[in-house]
């Protein structure tokens, strides 16, 4: 998710220091002789040849574990620590590392818009001629509450409306003035928001810091919010002069951050008047204001007249959800969509040929990744997990499912997000290797299944089912794909780990763009978790104490 993108169902429905401290390199452990005649502990037989890695694993070695002996600094900083959980992420392989998908979106030729690397869709960024506009994504959402629900297309709707705290830089996280013009914090644990001027809610009541604050303290509510395990560590917000002053109960380095993601402004009174239903109705101090909410249908907007900042052009914009990559595709060139999600990149072509139509696309936050359940035979043994990484072509996926419209990882946290390992380099494709690993694990023979969404990422089910024919192919695995229908597969890993699948693709977006969104979720405790490593959990939670 931004893609847990809340830790629950709805959450789908989305450094430095010193180079000696840092400096990761991976390697062979144990003492494969190169050859793929482990032991079946992981231990090979004593032959090891580390002197043919060139210090990322790339050598030519056809057996044993990659592994990370980057050293953690005494003191490090927090940036350190997270780099560090990544290098061991990479030496665990809790998932099969795939790519970071691209977004690419099909527009009307006449409207002016340049992607943005969050995927966020505002449409106060639109330049265009067109009076109103109408934006086609694959879902729609369940709730116009701005804290009901944590994935991309509910916030791509009322982030028109509902305007964060702060914002941020679409390829940094960095955050930059909204509602709040200045922020602080002014103790380890207390943090102060200065709040804009002249900032009105679509009823024309002015804004005020006893709203900022109940804002934070509802998106906190676990009993309302699904994103309050995402907010912060907060123990309370309350006005204070005009300022809102929030009360931590830890460090919480990523509050500002956070706000950017989760922090949207609604008004107290309103909120409070059980006249007023958050769930089907909007009060909020963005560009556009609700005109029309049809359930599953569609969400229509118009300007906002009043509003503080720089509007947009068009005078109203509507939302509806087209499930079907073609059928959505089609309305675009068809000319009722203006704007629509996930253009397969097999279908550039058609976009470029049209003159009514055109694409954008850009590197997203959104990680594509096939989780391997820990809770599960033989996801529990780290050979078989490193193996189904070396099995896996993912640059040929990318070249020939996405056409060049991705790249490969190598780790959970993405190039340029803060504590991502620059010196990790992905597993490359080396099935002989697989078939080693595979050997030493003890599970030759096994049959897996790889279970995955359709149609929620980019050709996500055609991902799919490469990668497992490609693991299909060793000679000691079996894999087939099985084609979920995304809810349904959301609610079962949602289970208790021992329940949810054991292997299964997701994506996963990060809108803080920071490590800690991108690994706390799936290797600590709550409903995400699905590898049990006490080092990388226990890193993780020090992060957690340490300020930017």
């Amino acid at each position: 998710m931004s893609d847990k993108e809340s830790l629950d169902r709805r959450t789908f429905l989305q450094y430095g220091g010193t180079a000696a401290a840092t400096a990761a390199s991976v390697g062979l452990a144990g003492c494969g002789d190169g050859n793929g005649n482990g032991d079946g502990n992981g231990n090979g037989n004593g032959n090891g040849n580390d002197t043919d890695m060139d210090g990322n694993g790339n050598g030519d070695a056809q057996s044993g574990l990659r592994t990370y002996d980057g050293e953690l600094a005494e003191d490090p900083s927090r940036s350190q620590v997270l780099q560090h959980v990544n290098g061991l992420a990479h030496e665990q392989a809790p998932w099969v590392f795939l790519h970071q998908q691209f977004s690419i979106y099909g527009l009307n030729s006449d409207i002016e818009w340049e992607a943005r690397a969050d995927e966020d869709i505002i449409v106060k960024e639109f330049e265009t001629d067109l009076d109103a506009v109408t934006v086609s994504q694959g879902q729609l959402l369940e709730t116009l509450d701005p804290v009901g629900e944590n994935a991309t297309p509910q916030y791509n709707i009322i982030d028109q409306a509902y305007e964060p705290i702060l914002y941020r830089e679409d390829d940094t996280g960095k955050p930059i003035e909204l509602i709040a013009t200045d922020w602080e914090r002014t103790e380890e644990r207390t943090v102060r928001l200065t709040l804009r001027d002249g900032v009105q809610f679509h009823n024309g009541d002015d804004l005020t810091a006893e709203d900022v604050a109940f804002s934070i303290n509802r998106a906190n509510d676990p009993d309302v919010s699904e994103v309050a395990g995402d907010v912060g560590d907060i123990d309370e917000a309350r006005a204070e002069d005009g300022d809102v002053v929030i009360a931590l109960n830890s460090v919480t380095p990523t509050l500002f951050r956070n706000l950017t993601a989760f922090g949207r402004v609604i008004q107290k009174s309103w909120v409070e008047n059980e006249s007023n239903d958050i769930a089907t109705d909007i009060n909020g101090t963005g560009p556009y204001e609700l005109e029309e909410y049809v359930e599953g249908t569609r969400v229509s907007f118009t300007k906002n007249d009043d509003y503080w900042g720089e509007g947009g052009d068009p005078e109203s914009v509507t939302f509806d959800g087209i499930p079907e990559d073609g059928t959505r595709l089609n309305s675009l060139l068809g000319g009722d969509s203006d704007v629509i999600t996930n253009v397969r990149p097999n279908d550039i072509p058609t976009v470029e040929e049209s003159d009514e139509a055109t694409y954008a696309d850009v590197p997203s936050i959104r990680n594509i990744f096939l989780v391997q359940n820990d809770a599960f035979e033989p996801f529990d043994s780290q050979e078989f997990r490193q193996a189904m990484n070396f099995a896996v072509d993912v640059p040929s996926i990318i070249e020939s499912i996405l056409s060049d419209f991705g790249n490969q990882t190598s780790q959970p946290t993405l190039p340029g997000h803060n504590g991502h390992n620059d010196d990790l380099d992905p597993y490359p494709h080396d099935p002989e290797r697989a078939e080693a690993l595979v050997e030493s694990s003890g599970h030759a023979g096994v049959e897996i299944e790889l279970h995955t969404p359709v149609g929620r990422y980019l050709r996500d089910a055609d991902v799919a089912e490469a990668a497992a024919s490609q693991i299909d192919r060793l000679e000691n695995v079996s894999c087939e794909a099985n084609r979920r229908e995304f809810g349904n597969l959301v609610n079962e890993l949602l289970a208790e780990q021992s329940e949810s699948p054991a292997f299964f693709l997701i994506g996963w977006g990060n809108p803080t763009l920071d490590g800690d969104y991108a690994m706390s979720p799936w290797f600590t405790e709550g409903p995400f978790q699905h590898f049990n490593d006490e080092e990388m959990a226990e890193l993780l939670q020090r992060a957690r104490t340490i300020p930017e």
